[in-house]
């Protein structure tokens, strides 16, 4: 079992004393079983997931990453030709210590498909799968994204200690990294599940469901008292067929209802279970940062397990010491005596990255100031996107240095 090292206060970019995130700490302890990966949508969560994925890896577990990213970049940086709904190897990682590392691309359609095929009848199933409305409902209702990534997190669980049960080590993983949907708010990725279980088990549904056994007349009779002007809108939008598709597929569904709230649940307290981290990313711009500051506000009224902030494509200069003002000054009187053109130049690229690294200063001390005990782990930008594994090493190298 890896000891876990003390944390020191440790001054970040921001100039202001802040504890460490003890990244290795984090990956190393076998307690840790879960890590979520959460913020706002373009901050680089799927690459400190991957970035995560392969260090624990490297370092001995046994992981599989989970990401929901429409760019594939994480397929791109894993060697892969591309992630699909099923784990898959990645190439090229360093198993000398004994770990091991898969990963995978939710398919939200496929999860839901593998939620009805494992829990109705053959019959029913393929009366769902080719039900209009089911189609619509599990590629595009809000919050079904980020419902499956709960049900595939949950699945990913139940593998994993069913292949430890059995003495097998091929998905016996001991870590699961979940790269979280590109919401337009961190906070959807909390509330969607919840909200696409309640319409499932809902009083809309109920009153469908209700009078769709007795069919025929007493279904139209509910249905137009209980949908009215809303319904003949509806079927005005989409089609005469559309209330036939949902009393068909609520009355293939019916005896499913009440288990999409139950699994929800059951993963919520997954997330709240020990062994879970939330590592919140967020890069040095005002709406991610206000984002990051919403969502660690909201899992500590949630009690959910928060290991630490990620603060990621942080600007950094190597000559700390000639401020932004003194090298433009410079760079003026290079141009005045019509010499030194290349230096001029350097000097106001310098200016140039100064100005950024204290803009980066000033917002990172606000979030730091509002959440002083929240760890902070700080990474630099990079002139390029990360696309293989050394990239995704090289951050890694970065995050392990709290």
């Amino acid at each position: 079992m890896t000891e876990k090292r003390t944390a020191r206060p440790a001054k970040t970019s921001s100039g202001r004393r802040s504890a460490p995130l003890d990244v290795d700490a984090l990956l190393d302890d076998p307690a840790t079983r879960v890590i979520v990966c959460c913020g706002s949508g373009g901050v680089g969560k799927t690459t400190t997931a991957a970035a995560l994925g392969l260090r624990a890896a490297e370092r001995g577990r046994r992981v599989v990453v989970l990401t929901i990213d429409p760019a594939r970049r994480l397929a791109q940086s894993m060697g892969l030709v591309e992630l699909d709904n099923a784990p898959r190897p990645v190439k090229g990682a360093d198993t000398a210590a004994g770990g091991s590392l898969d990963a995978m691309m939710l398919d939200m359609k496929r999860t839901f498909d593998e939620v009805i095929e494992a829990h109705a009848t053959p019959e029913k199933a393929e009366q769902i799968l080719a039900n209009p409305f089911y189609q619509a409902l599990s590629s595009s209702f809000a919050g079904t994204q980020e419902y499956m990534a709960m049900e595939k997190l949950g699945q990913l669980r139940t593998r994993a200690e069913a292949a430890k049960a059995a003495g097998r080590t091929d998905e016996a993983w001991d870590l699961i990294i979940v790269d979280t949907p590109p919401s337009r708010s961190a906070l959807d990725f909390l509330d969607a599940p919840q909200r696409l279980g309640s319409f499932l088990d809902g009083r809309f549904i109920r009153i469908l469901s209700a009078p769709a056994k007795a069919g025929g007349r007493a279904y139209l009779k509910v249905v137009s008292l209980a949908v009215g002007t809303a319904g003949n809108v509806m079927t005005k939008i989409l089609g005469a067929g559309f209330l036939t598709d949902v009393q068909t597929f609520v009355s293939a569904l019916d005896t499913m209802f009440g288990g999409f709230r139950e699994r929800a649940d059951r993963t919520y307290r997954l997330l709240q279970a020990e062994g879970t981290a939330f590592v919140v990313v967020a890069a040095p711009e005002p709406d991610a940062l206000r984002e990051a500051s919403y969502f660690v506000e909201r899992l500590g009224a949630e009690r959910m397990p928060l290991a630490g902030l990620v603060l990621n494509r942080v600007h950094v200069a190597l000559a700390e010491d000639l401020s932004a003002d003194r090298a433009a000054a410079a760079a003026e009187d290079l141009d005045a005596t019509g010499g030194q053109a290349l230096t001029a130049g350097l000097l106001r690229v310098h200016a140039d990255r100064m100005r950024r690294r204290d803009r980066d200063r000033s917002l990172a001390v606000r979030f730091t100031s509002a959440h002083p005990t929240v760890p902070v782990v700080e990474v630099p930008a990079r002139a390029e996107d990360v696309h293989d594994l050394e990239g995704l090493r090289a951050v890694g190298a970065d995050l392990s240095k709290g």
